[in-house]
């Protein structure tokens, strides 16, 4: 492989296993704020509540309170599974003609044609309605223990203290400069050192938020917040090899994974040619059928003593967004219209009041021999095939869930290449390489060739998590151990 990068560089994460809760996420900050809930005597479900709004703070880029995503939940008492679907929307008063394609392709990752001023990617005509929060509520009001005051203060108290900017947070800032310098208040908050805009108090930040986005020159509405309601529903299930598996339905990566885990069952062993066959046959009918991708998410797995579990997945769509913030409110704001093809007549054609088709992927589940595990990833397109992947290395090869996690991947995301780590064995390249084209590519920081997952697992009564290695924000924080991080 011609790269600059060392050959003998070692990088591992360790897991460690406890009878005290367990916070996966993509950011050590978020995920000790999720182990403090624990401590303080919440369950899974307030934990996530906690993470999700911590990630909005300290990864802003990826989350917060303007996106969308999905959450699969088990509880342990009932044994059983729920999704809550908090996906993102197109506003109401959406008007596809304001949204003409002009030929060529989108500078994004997405291969829609090319919109006018590329509308649907950038500014405020890129937004789409947020389901966070309504998300985040729905969960805390089904199954929450603690008060919504003291779920969300630890968020509160990072936005108080401010980001910590290193060197990782400026490659980011730095990958992303240029569209955000065509947003003077996104330019002030990440590019000047500028300043977090003052609130005017928690009961209009919607109409704050609505009011900055219309001045913009979107046609975000307070009637579209105000009527968007997360859905709290039952999970698909799947029958792998004596486990269980529980995933987002409708317009999540779900059903996809659904249909390749049916692939796999078919085959006695499966390896990693057989991965890639299974999501290319799967990737041609999403994309013929439904929508694409989101590229930059989130997502965090969380188990709390009981045996709860939690997956969670959400997103902006693009790193930072629409590459715009709310002045009124210091909100950095989604592109969620990008998820919408823009040519007409087709599945996922742009229209007002439309639910966005996402390929988040969170699921939890439960191995023929009664291990219990809350997985997820971020990465887009990517997402599906690490999961797949991730289940596959518990299930069929018996992997402990740190060597599931430190074991080499590959990705087929749709097109005509399979990327492949180059650790794997040089007969799962060949059997690749026979059936792709095959291109490789390091496990790295930045950027990143596969997805970036998150997963916790519960043995007996014993606890444990992990996530991907090379992600050096990405972390486990144990419940027993939150004091000492407040």
């Amino acid at each position: 492989m011609n790269d600059n990068f060392s050959d003998t560089q070692l990088v591992r994460k360790r897991v460690v296993a406890t009878r005290a809760g367990v916070v996966a996420a993509q950011h050590k900050r978020a995920a000790q704020v999720g182990a403090e809930i624990l401590a303080a005597g919440g369950d899974a479900i307030d934990a996530a509540v906690a993470t999700s709004f911590a990630l909005g703070v300290v990864e802003p880029w990826m989350s917060g309170i303007a996106a969308g995503g999905a959450m699969v939940i088990w509880r342990a008492a009932q044994e059983k599974a729920y999704v809550v679907d908090y996906g993102m929307r197109s506003p109401a008063a959406l008007n596809p003609a304001d949204y003409p394609v002009v030929g060529g392709r989108d500078p994004e990752l997405f291969s829609w044609p090319r919109v006018q001023d590329d509308r649907n990617v950038q500014g405020a005509t890129a937004v789409a309605v947020p389901g966070v929060v309504a998300g985040m509520e729905l969960a805390h009001q089904r199954y929450g223990r603690l008060p919504w005051r003291r779920v969300v203060a630890p968020a509160v108290r990072l936005a108080r203290e401010g980001m910590l900017l290193d060197w990782y947070a400026g490659l980011l800032i730095a990958s992303t400069a240029r569209p955000l310098s065509l947003d003077p208040d996104a330019a002030a908050m990440f590019l000047e050192d500028g300043k977090w805009p003052p609130l005017s108090g928690w009961t209009s930040i919607g109409a704050a938020i609505v009011k900055d986005v219309r001045d913009k020159g979107g046609c975000l509405s307070l009637e579209d917040l105000a009527s968007y309601r997360a859905q709290l529903g039952a999970p698909l299930e799947v029958r792998y090899r004596g486990a269980h598996i529980h995933a987002a339905p409708e317009m999540t990566g779900g059903p996809m994974l659904a249909e390749c885990l049916h692939d796999l069952a078919r085959v006695a062993r499966p390896r990693y040619a057989d991965y890639a066959r299974a999501l290319a046959r799967h990737w041609r009918q999403r994309l013929q059928t439904a929508g694409d991708r989101e590229s930059c998410t989130t997502h965090f797995s969380i188990v709390d003593r009981a045996g709860n579990l939690c997956a969670v997945t959400q997103t902006l769509l693009s790193i930072f967004g629409a590459r715009i913030v709310s002045p009124s409110t210091g909100v950095l704001l989604n592109n969620g219209i990008m998820w919408f093809d823009p040519e007409p007549g087709k599945p996922n054609s742009l229209a007002p009041g439309k639910r966005c088709l996402g390929n988040y992927c969170p699921v939890v589940g439960e191995t023929a021999k009664g291990e219990r595990f809350a997985l997820g990833a971020a990465g887009g397109r990517k997402i599906v095939g690490a999961v797949l992947q991730l289940i596959s290395f518990l299930i069929d090869y018996g992997l402990t869930l740190e060597d599931a996690f430190h074991r080499p991947r590959m990705d087929m995301s749709g097109g005509e290449c399979v990327i492949a780590d180059p650790a794997l064995a040089a007969e799962d390249l060949r059997a690749l390489e026979a059936a792709f084209p095959v291109s490789t590519a390091r496990r790295g920081v930045y950027p990143d060739a596969f997805a970036r997952p998150c997963g916790v697992l519960r043995s007996g009564e014993l606890n444990m998590g992990c996530t991907e290695f090379t992600q050096p924000w990405a972390d486990v924080a144990l419940e027993e151990l939150a004091g000492a991080v407040k």
